[in-house]
């Protein structure tokens, strides 16, 4: 009885490893690497204190990234959630072929970000992209997806979205499909439209999985987004699909400016927290449970 007591704990030791290792220990660096100045190559340091973050609040190319970061995870989290629910209310029917769909739909989930952004590239390529090629039959223009503003932002948005929808529908197909088929049946009997039973009844049953799968979009966006950026834009034209996880980066490794970069990652780091304690206080208000 005694040895079961700490077969839980013993499991949970690997899991507590990686966390030290890879998380905490990696934030302890960078919360004091923040406050250094930090010559290239290791080569010393010295303590500077908040002077780091006072730099990156009076760079405008910094804030710039700040400002482009909320309206990217903003306009892709949001595009992202809708949109996954309407897929998944389509891939909970009872039609021929749908496990079919189902199976072809998630295979963006299987591949890295840094494929997708590959593939956009080959996709959004104005010679001899695909989606060039039905914009110039269609409405007869050429378009530079990704050399040009603003449509080196919306193809960012494109790639990160569909990157993103395989992980919001499996769990939107899960939870819709656990919906009491007695209410709907109710609903239906009282007169209720699709519209109304869609918005009025599903998605407010839902709102546990959406309400969980905002704060991991905010997160993916915020952290993962580095691959696609760099592959399709680079962070261009000029610096205008820059956003906070790509500014670091430069800073990091392309400027060689370690004490920034720490500061901006410390920085995003409390974002998240912040967001997420907000999100946890506000937005579980709005939450059904069953």
């Amino acid at each position: 009885i005694k040895m079961r007591k700490w077969v839980p704990y013993l499991l949970l030791i690997p899991t507590f490893i990686i966390i030290v290792l890879f998380i905490y220990i990696p934030a302890e660096y960078s919360i004091k690497a923040s406050m250094q100045r930090i010559l290239p190559f290791g080569r010393g340091t010295s303590y500077i204190g908040l002077t780091n973050f006072l730099k990156l609040f009076s760079n405008a190319d910094y804030l710039y990234s700040v400002r482009f970061t909320i309206l990217y995870v903003t306009v892709t989290v949001g595009v992202a959630i809708i949109l996954s629910f309407l897929i998944a209310l389509l891939l909970v029917k009872k039609i021929p072929g749908v496990k079919l769909f189902r199976t072809l739909i998630f295979v963006p989930y299987a591949i890295s970000p840094a494929i997708a952004g590959a593939l956009w590239t080959f996709l959004l390529n104005p010679i001899v992209g695909h989606v060039s090629y039905f914009f110039q039959v269609l409405f007869g223009i050429q378009v530079e997806w990704l050399t040009s503003k603003p449509f080196a932002f919306y193809a960012v948005v494109f790639a990160s979205v569909w990157k993103t929808l395989p992980f919001n529908m499996i769990f939107y197909i899960a939870s819709i499909q656990d919906v009491p088929e007695e209410i709907l049946e109710s609903a239906t009997i009282e007169g209720a439209s699709v519209l109304n039973k869609t918005w009025k009844i599903i998605f407010p049953l839902v709102s546990p999985i959406t309400f969980y799968l905002v704060i991991m979009n905010i997160v993916t966006m915020m952290f993962s987004s580095f691959a696609i950026i760099d592959v399709m834009t680079k962070g261009g034209p000029g610096q205008y699909t820059t956003n906070m996880i790509y500014r670091l980066y430069l800073d990091a490794f392309y400027f060689q400016k370690p004490g920034i970069a720490s500061a901006q990652s410390v920085i995003m780091i409390a974002i998240m927290i912040v967001v997420t304690l907000i999100y946890f206080k506000f937005g579980e208000r709005r939450v059904h449970y069953q």
